[in-house]
């Protein structure tokens, strides 16, 4: 029988070993291709793989059969559990519509606003600018689940007009757009893989460490300002990343 592949990863020695096996196979599960096999590999070749001792591996195990991800069985050896959820894709389209389009399916809860001084990091989409307009984000899919959380770093001058009730029904793309009626021209997206640090852990309801999609878009008017930084932290464990390309 085919055995699933788990993906590798270069482990870190200051943190458990077991917890960053157990954190790779779940986000390899839930991540997995449509036709993937369901067999995990052996405990002696999920060692190998990753580099640490079959007790290691055994710890590693034991979360994701409590988390209902994966069964194992006395000689016949570990399964992924046929629903365990694969991940939704985060898909880059090649248009501001279809950015809008993906965003409205969310629910979103404004868990604050107001202004706050613009982050170094950012300090260069937004020159000479000391403070900014800043919304706080919890987004959850149909069941309540948390499925990501989203910041927003907008012009004051923007960002004052906005009504925050707005951000609850409708993403910040078209409430810029449609309720501001600012010219949208492009928008540059950068997503990266990261771990969750406390915030992310508390919103999102997963375990310090887990790995995260983090997202960045940055939205230009047609004078070519920033009006807008988004910063969006997705589960890993229910999130993949697409980028899709169209030819002329």
């Amino acid at each position: 029988m085919t055995e699933f592949a788990p993906d590798s990863i270069v482990l870190n020695r200051k943190l458990p070993l077991w917890y960053q096996v157990s954190q790779s196979l779940r986000a390899s599960i839930l991540g997995r291709p449509q036709d993937a096999p369901l067999r995990l590999p052996t405990e002696d070749a999920l060692a190998a793989h990753y580099g640490v001792s079959v007790l290691t591996v055994r710890q590693a195990l034991k979360p994701l059969v409590e988390e209902g991800l994966i069964s194992r069985h006395r000689r016949r050896g570990t399964f992924i559990e046929p629903g365990a959820r694969r991940a939704a894709p985060v898909r880059l389209l090649g248009s501001v519509d279809a950015i809008v389009a993906q965003q409205s399916g969310m629910r979103s809860t404004l868990l604050d606003h107001g202004r706050r001084p613009v982050p170094p990091e950012l300090g260069g989409y937004f020159p000479d600018l000391a403070e900014a307009a800043w919304f706080r984000r919890l987004r959850v899919d149909d069941g309540g689940e948390p499925t990501n959380w989203a910041e927003n770093h907008v012009l004051p001058g923007l960002g004052d007009r906005i009504d925050p009730r707005d951000l609850e029904r409708w993403p910040m793309t078209k409430v810029l757009k449609d309720r501001l009626g600012v010219r949208i021209s492009r928008i540059t997206d950068t997503v990266e893989a990261r771990l969750a640090d406390p915030q992310t852990a508390e919103l999102l309801q997963v375990p310090l460490l887990s790995p995260i999609l983090h997202y960045t878009g940055v939205t230009y008017d047609e004078s070519g300002r920033v009006v807008d930084v988004a910063r969006i932290h997705y589960r890993g464990d229910r999130f993949s990343f697409s980028v899709t390309l169209e030819t002329d």
